[in-house]
């Protein structure tokens, strides 16, 4: 049984007219779109075969070519198990290299379409832009930006980086937020490995001296001590190069460090900077500029990059030569010939949040200045009790200290016998466990509250109040409602979300 479309019956009915000398060849070529030659030879196949000529001789035949079905299956398994976050070009790579697996990208694309596994490229935006060329020579624009993102484990982490605009050579670092002081670290680690450039390109984020800080910040001051300008860009796509390569690093750097079991910041910038940025950032992504002059220029000897890339603060001497800095006193250990008083100090915190106190370039020592405390409303009712005690202890006569002190005999007595079991500290207020307010909520209301608002998480407190006195007649503050909260700690609706999970899984 021949099976044949309309394209094919149509074929056998023009051959087998030509046969029988109703079509010239001529015609018949006409009919169906082909050449003389190949209706001579449908002809010559069909005077020896019949009409079987128009089945094609690797009909129901397996390609040469074709790939065997347990290597489609391995690989399939490989993408739902181990390879689930990763692109196809990324994919295909890693097959290579890890499992030494080739397979053409078309065949890769339709076994993971397969099994409907397929990670799918970002939303692109639909406003057109008008595409801005590279510079022409390395060191002439460089974009700076951090990227917050879950990049290995469980918690997020900030990858802050800088790029060069013209060969996008890039560098970076992760750090536990954007902060200033890891700015400064990855533009001081950039400039020390290949000198001062010209201009920065930032957004407007206070951390680089945008309208929040009221165009001043710590970065901004060192570039501009360093004579580097800073450009502010009006929107994420003006600094496009950073933004996309950040792209790159979450769509290939995170699955890398996941297959790595890389947990830890210390190991993830370690594989950042001497695996993925060496042998995959440098080889593919990094292009030749147009200019080969470079527009670097090295760091001038009169300039320390420790001094410069560091966070500065200023505060005003005291007449005694102390100063205040991080709600702590310190006293200017330093030998000075003359006073300093009135003036400013320069204090600089590193990375390690400890700092140094400079004046006009010097280095000085500075101690902490321990200042007495004041003594607690517990500790002045120990002294009383105290020296009600040496009183009886002077006079020898008990009752007479009880009644120049107002104490009673038998205070006096107890409080001696506290000391003799506990010592002195036996004196202080002792607050039993079980006490309990007699303006505390009634335990049965505090339960109602508590299942009415797991019930109803996204009510607030005075929502809460509101619903509890119409719906159960319990007359409630506000207040109250908090209060029972915070002592349940469900105080906002992520923890009453948490409370409420967590006893569902109990029960």
């Amino acid at each position: 049984m021949i099976k044949m479309d309309s394209k094919a019956q149509l074929t056998v009915d023009v051959i087998s007219k030509v046969a029988e000398g109703k079509i010239d060849i001529v015609n018949a070529a006409k009919l169906l779109n082909k050449s003389r030659r190949t209706i001579e030879r449908y002809l010559k196949k069909y005077r020896k075969v019949g009409i079987q000529f128009v089945v094609h001789q690797n009909t129901g035949k397996s390609p040469a070519n074709k790939t065997c079905d347990s290597l489609k299956l391995a690989v399939q398994n490989l993408i739902k198990e181990k390879y689930f976050d990763v692109n196809l070009t990324h994919l295909r790579e890693l097959l290579q290299d890890n499992e030494g697996i080739q397979v053409r990208r078309e065949t890769l694309r339709s076994w993971a379409h397969e099994i409907h596994h397929v990670k799918r490229a970002k939303r692109r935006r639909s406003q057109a832009r008008k595409r801005r060329e590279r510079m022409e020579s390395p060191g002439l624009l460089l974009q700076m930006d951090g990227s917050p993102h879950r990049w290995f484990g469980d918690k997020k982490s900030c990858l802050i980086a800088i790029i060069d605009d013209a060969t996008s050579e890039i560098h970076a670092e992760f750090f536990k937020s954007e902060t200033t002081i890891g700015c400064l670290k990855v533009l001081r680690d950039y400039i020390s490995r290949k000198g001062v450039f010209k201009a920065l390109y930032v957004d407007k984020a206070g951390i680089f001296g945008g309208p929040k800080r009221c165009n001043f910040s710590q970065v901004q001051r060192a570039c501009s001590e360093l004579g580097i300008e800073i450009i502010f860009a009006n929107s994420p796509q003006g600094k496009g190069r950073i933004e996309r390569s950040f792209d790159t690093f979450q769509d290939r750097l995170v699955p890398e460090l996941r297959l790595n079991n890389i947990q830890d910041m210390d190991s993830a910038n370690r594989y950042l900077q001497d695996v993925f940025i060496p042998s995959f950032w440098r080889n593919q992504i990094e292009v030749m500029s147009r200019n080969e002059d470079s527009e670097f220029a090295p760091v001038p000897v009169h300039i320390d990059l420790d001094e410069v890339c560091v966070a500065k603060d200023y505060r005003k001497i005291r007449s005694d030569h102390t100063f205040s800095y991080g709600n702590k006193f310190y006293l200017i250990e330093s030998p000075l010939k003359h006073s300093i008083a009135k003036q400013k100090i320069e204090i600089r915190t590193g990375q390690g949040g400890s700092f140094e106190a400079y004046f006009a370039g010097r280095h000085l020592e500075v101690s902490e200045v321990i200042e007495p405390t004041k003594p607690s409303m517990y500790d002045l009712d120990i002294q009383k009790k105290l020296e009600v005690l040496e009183l009886a202890e002077k006079l020898n006569n008990v009752s007479e200290a009880a009644r120049l002190s107002g104490v009673s005999r038998d205070t006096i007595y107890r409080h001696r016998k506290l000391i003799r079991e506990g010592g002195v500290q036996a004196l202080k207020r002792q607050v039993r466990a079980d006490h309990i307010h007699k303006n505390r909520t009634d335990q049965e209301v505090a339960t109602t509250v508590i299942e009415f608002s797991l019930d109803n998480p996204h009510l607030g407190q005075v929502q809460v109040s509101n619903q509890l006195k119409k719906h159960y007649q319990i007359k409630l503050s506000a207040s109250g409602v908090r209060y029972v909260w915070l002592r349940e700690n469900m105080q906002t609706c992520a923890l009453r979300l948490q409370k409420k999970e967590a006893l569902s899984t109990v029960i």
